[in-house]
């Protein structure tokens, strides 16, 4: 068989010999990276906390209350669940803003100073009903 091979004259290879090597390298099996590390537990992202002792002694003692004896872990997620769904408190209503109102004007009636003029009296008692400024902005929402 001849190989074409004489001396003094080079070696050219086939280009039909560079396609199948492209063919081929497209067919290796692709080897997976090592994973490092302990294997996930769980889907769900991971959140912690730090608890002061009182804390956890109360999660603990309300853990073991259930009658499934729930983990540490699972104690706590249970009670976030508990509080999440607990409807927060009702803001008061516009009648009953009023009727503070009425209350708070009445105490304050009671206790002015009543050598001082009426216009003073009215000056101090408005200032008493709106509160120091600090408080304006919490008592907008309510």
């Amino acid at each position: 068989m001849w190989l074409g091979l004489e001396p003094g004259r080079k070696l050219r290879p086939s280009p039909r010999l560079a396609f199948r090597l492209n063919q081929y390298s497209k067919m290796s099996i692709k080897a997976k990276p090592k994973k490092r590390g302990r294997p996930a537990t769980g889907r769900d992202p991971m959140m912690g906390f730090r608890a002061a002792p009182v804390l956890r002694a109360s999660i603990v003692k309300w853990a073991e209350n259930q009658p499934d004896s729930p983990t540490l872990s699972e104690a706590t997620r249970r009670l976030v669940e508990l509080g999440l769904t607990v409807k927060s408190a009702v803001r008061p209503t516009a009648k009953a803003a009023a009727r503070a109102a009425e209350l708070a004007v009445k105490a304050i009636d009671k206790h002015a100073d009543t050598s001082a003029p009426s216009a003073e009296r009215e000056s101090r008692k408005n200032r008493l009903l709106k509160g120091p400024s600090v408080f304006w902005d919490v008592r907008k929402g309510m």
